[in-house]
C-alpha cells in the first residue's frame, strides 16, 4: 500500500475546501441538480439533496418522476422541482433527458442515480451525459454507475466525476465476482478509476478513494451504523455538494467520506451504534465542518499526508 494517502483531520487541515467570501451569495457555492428516483424511492434524491445542502451548496435543484415531484418540492421547499416524465413501471423515462439538459446546462455539480433503478437508467446516463458538454462536475450512485456500455459517456467528462459504488457495484461495473472484489478492493478501485477516468470511492469498513491519476487515498473512519438503507445517497450528496463550492473531484470525496464515516460517530456517541437513520447523518455535516475549520486554523495542526507504509 506504498503511496496511499491517510484521511484524517490532519490531511484534511492540509487539503481545505475552498471556503466562499463574506459577500459572495449562494450562486458563489454553487448549484447541485440531483436526477434520480422512481415512483418506489423518491426518497434518495431528497437525501442526495439534503446532503448537498449540509455540505454548503448554494443552490439545489432536483429531478424525479412527475408522481412523486410535488410531495418532494414539499419536502425540501429549498429546492427547485422537475417532474419527468415515467414509465409504466414508475422510473425515469429516458427521453427525461431533454427536460434535464437546461437545468444541468446551469448547475456547478450533477448527482445523478440516487434511488434509481436499472431498468431504463442505462439509456438515461447516455443520453444525458453524452449530450451534455462537459462541464459541471458529475457523481454518479448507484445504478447510473453500473449501467453497461455506458463508459464511453463517462470518460467524456475526465477530471470532472466521482464515482462511488459499493462491493456489489463494483462488481457489476467490472464484471467480476463480488468475492474478487472484497479480496483486493485497492486493485478494484484503481481499475475503475483507470478505465473511466474518475475518482472512484469505493465504499466499505474501509473506502478507497483512487484518481485517474493514481493518487490514493483511504478513510478507515468507518462507523457499522453507516451501513443502513439511504447511506450512500448522503454521501453521494456531500460529494457533490463540496464539487459545487469549487473542491477538485479528488480532494471533495475525501473529505465526503471523513464526514459521512464522522457523523456516524456522533450519531452513534448519542443514539447507540445502531440503529440511526440515514437522513439523521446530515445535520451533522455542518458542525462537524465548523470544527475542522477551527482546527484549521491552528498553524501547529497542518501536518503533511499521512502515508501507509
Amino acid at each position: 500500500m506504498s503511496g496511499v494517502e491517510e484521511v484524517t483531520p490532519d490531511w484534511l487541515a492540509a487539503n481545505p475546501l475552498p471556503m466562499p467570501a463574506e459577500d459572495d451569495d449562494k450562486t458563489g457555492r454553487g448549484t447541485v441538480l440531483v436526477v434520480g428516483g422512481c415512483a418506489e424511492i423518491p426518497g434518495a434524491v431528497l437525501l442526495a439533496g439534503e446532503g448537498a445542502l449540509r455540505a454548503g451548496a448554494g443552490r439545489l435543484q432536483m429531478a424525479t418522476v412527475r408522481s412523486a415531484a410535488t410531495q418532494l418540492a414539499i419536502a425540501v421547499p429549498e429546492s427547485l422541482v422537475l417532474g419527468l416524465d415515467e414509465t409504466e413501471g414508475g422510473c425515469i423515462a429516458a427521453g427525461a433527458a431533454r427536460a434535464v439538459a437546461p437545468q444541468l446546462s446551469r448547475c456547478t455539480a450533477l448527482v445523478l442515480g440516487p434511488g434509481m433503478p436499472e431498468d431504463g437508467a442505462g439509456d438515461l446516463v447516455a443520453a444525458l451525459l453524452g449530450s451534455a458538454e462537459p462541464g459541471p462536475a458529475i457523481v454518479l450512485d448507484a445504478a447510473a454507475l453500473t449501467a453497461p456500455g455506458n463508459d464511453a459517456v463517462i470518460r467524456r467528462h475526465a477530471g470532472r466525476s466521482v464515482v462511488t459504488p459499493h462491493a456489489g457495484e463494483m462488481a457489476r461495473l467490472l464484471d467480476r465476482p463480488r468475492d474478487a472484489v472484497e479480496a483486493d478492493p485497492l486493485a478494484a478501485a484503481r481499475e475503475a478509476a483507470a478505465r473511466l477516468d474518475a475518482v472512484v470511492a469505493m465504499k466499505g469498513a474501509t473506502t478507497w478513494i483512487v484518481a485517474p491519476s493514481g493518487r490514493a487515498a483511504r478513510s478507515g473512519h468507518g462507523h457499522v451504523g453507516l451501513a443502513t438503507s439511504g447511506s450512500g445517497d448522503t454521501l453521494a450528496g456531500i460529494v457533490g455538494g463540496l464539487l459545487a463550492r469549487g473542491a477538485d473531484p479528488f480532494t471533495a470525496t475525501c473529505w465526503a467520506v471523513w464526514l459521512h464515516a464522522e457523523a456516524g460517530h456522533r450519531m452513534s456517541a448519542r443514539r447507540g451504534p445502531l440503529g440511526f437513520l440515514a437522513r439523521e447523518l446530515l445535520a451533522e455535516i455542518p458542525g462537524i465542518m465548523a470544527d475542522l475549520a477551527r482546527r484549521e486554523d491552528r498553524p501547529d495542526r497542518r501536518a503533511p499526508p499521512t502515508m501507509l507504509a
